[in-house]
């Protein structure tokens, strides 16, 4: 007897990636609240050199707990996570889904369900936790909008939104990930550029908080995000280009380069 598809559905596991710096205080109660978003089997902390007890808090309440000696930035953390879900998938199930998400969420986090929903019924490869209390982040955000919108046709709606839920395919796509504030926006354009679909989620979260980077000014997070974009138009286009550009965002519509 093979195993039908709501069999295989049934048996797709999701695991949490959470890069952590200095989270001592919050990082239990995001744990336990990924914990309790169905499907997820795993939680994985990368603690990025943190000087407090991030790691012990994290290991405390059930994750399983990785370390970076000194602080290398949260793409090197997203990418060591996403290196130990895979070391941990088990032989006869499927690659897990990959949730990253921030370390600050706390019960909030249990918001990204209807994200990780979407992968699991296949209506997505990318799904992006869009937050309905969402700030603009000023000239950064709107650039990165404007660069996956020329490169892929997609009007983002967050298009910094940290976080999403990935199919193992569409990780690995994904990699190796854009530093700083690049990292969502090429993420997305990676994703699609692999002619995998993204769709972006309503989720009731708090607003975004960027961590330790919000302090080095704008002029470094728009360099950050220029990067990661226009590294993706010369050294990594996408093979196909799209046929237009949304006239504006379709929050819970997928997308992929050549629909309409």
């Amino acid at each position: 007897m093979t195993d039908g598809p709501d069999t295989l559905r049934d048996a797709q596991r999701v695991a949490v990636v959470i890069p952590a710096f200095d989270e001592a205080p919050i990082i239990a109660a995001t744990v336990r609240a990924c914990r309790a978003i169905p499907a997820v089997d795993l939680v994985v902390v990368v603690d990025d050199g943190s000087v407090d007890k991030t790691q012990h808090a994290a290991r405390g309440a059930g994750a399983v707990v990785v370390r970076h000696s000194v602080n290398r930035g949260k793409a090197s953390a997203v990418e060591t996570g996403i290196k130990v879900v895979a070391m941990r998938d088990l032989p006869d199930l499927p690659p897990r889904h990959v949730l990253v998400i921030d370390a600050w969420l706390g019960d909030a986090a249990a918001e990204c369900a209807p994200a990780v929903q979407a992968v699991l019924d296949g209506q997505a490869d990318c799904a992006i936790a869009v937050s309905l209390s969402h700030t603009p982040a000023g000239r950064a955000e709107a650039f990165a909008r404007s660069g996956i919108a020329r490169l892929t046709g997609l009007q983002s709606v967050q298009p910094l939104a940290p976080h999403r839920c990935l199919t193992r395919e569409a990780a690995n796509a994904a990699m190796p990930l854009a530093g700083g504030w690049g990292l969502e926006p090429g993420i997305t354009i990676d994703v699609l550029a692999a002619g995998l679909t993204v769709m972006e989620v309503e989720c009731d979260m708090p607003a975004g908080r960027r961590g330790s980077k919000q302090h080095r000014g704008a002029f470094a997070h728009q360099r950050e995000v220029a990067t990661a974009i226009l590294t993706r138009r010369f050294f990594r286009p996408p093979p196909a280009a799209p046929r237009s550009i949304q006239s504006e965002p379709q929050p819970g519509i997928p997308y992929q380069i050549g629909s309409k």
